[in-house]
C-alpha cells in the first residue's frame, strides 16, 4: 500500500491543483464520454496512457483479453455486457473501441491451454472465443501463432457487439461506431484492425495532443 498512498500524494500535490476544475465539472454535469474502450486487464496497457486521455474522457470496460461475449441476457452474471448497456444506452456513446494488445495472457491460455491455478474462471471465460476461431494460420509458431490469435480475438469481440440489438439499431442509425484496436507493448505501436488484419496508426508530426484540443 506504501506505493498506492504515495502515488496518491503525487496526484494531489502535482496533478488534481491543474486538474481540479475539470474534475469539479465532472461532478457537478456528470460524466459524458464519447468512447467506451474495452481493453484487457493486463496492466501493462493502460487506455487512458495509451489515448493519452484525462478524466470523463473514456469509459472502460477491462477483462481477461478484452472480450466480448455474445448478446445473451439470463440469469447469469454479466459484467461486461451490463457496462455496454450502460454506455450505449444510458451514456449514448458515440463509438466503441477493442483494444487487444500483444503478449495477451488470456489469448495464451485459449491456445496453449490455461495454468492450473486459472481454470475456475480464466479458462471457461475464453471458452468464448474458442469455437468461433479460425484453426491455425499454416505453419506459424510463438509470437506470430499469438498474433494470429489475438488478432482473431478483437475481431470476434468487433462482431459480438453487434449481436446486442441495440449496438445493431445505434450502427445502423449512424450513432455509434466500432473500432478494433491491438497495442504493441514492446514497441508501443497502436495498429487498427482492417480487412486484412492490423495496419499501423500512422504518426503525424502536427497531431494535436490533449491540451492542443
Amino acid at each position: 500500500m506504501d506505493r498506492l498512498i504515495a502515488g496518491y500524494r503525487e496526484f494531489r500535490t502535482n496533478i488534481w491543483p491543474a486538474e481540479r476544475h475539470r474534475y469539479e465539472s465532472l461532478a457537478r454535469r456528470g460524466q459524458r464520454p464519447e468512447t467506451m474502450v474495452i481493453a484487457c486487464s493486463d496492466s501493462r496497457v493502460d487506455p487512458q496512457t495509451v489515448f493519452d486521455a484525462g478524466p470523463g474522457e473514456l469509459f472502460v470496460v477491462r477483462n481477461v483479453a478484452g472480450l466480448v461475449p455474445p448478446y445473451r441476457p439470463d440469469a447469469d452474471y454479466h459484467g461486461t455486457s451490463a457496462a455496454l448497456e450502460y454506455a450505449v444506452r444510458v451514456l449514448k456513446v458515440a463509438r466503441i473501441v477493442i483494444l487487444g494488445h500483444a503478449q495477451c495472457g488470456g489469448v495464451q491460455a485459449m491456445v496453449e491451454g490455461a495454468p492450473a491455478e486459472a481454470r475456475d474462471f480464466v479458462q471457461p471465460w475464453m471458452e468464448i472465443a474458442r469455437p468461433h476461431l479460425q484453426p491455425d494460420a499454416g505453419s506459424l509458431v510463438g509470437d506470430d501463432r499469438l498474433t494470429h490469435y489475438e488478432t482473431a480475438v478483437v475481431r470476434l469481440s468487433v462482431g459480438n457487439l453487434r449481436t446486442f440489438p441495440w449496438i445493431e439499431e445505434a450502427i445502423v442509425g449512424g450513432r455509434l461506431e466500432l473500432h478494433g484496436l491491438r497495442f504493441d507493448i514492446r514497441s508501443g505501436v497502436l495498429s487498427r484492425l482492417e480487412d486484412g488484419g492490423f495496419v499501423p496508426v500512422p504518426m503525424a508530426a502536427d497531431a494535436p495532443g490533449r491540451s492542443g484540443g
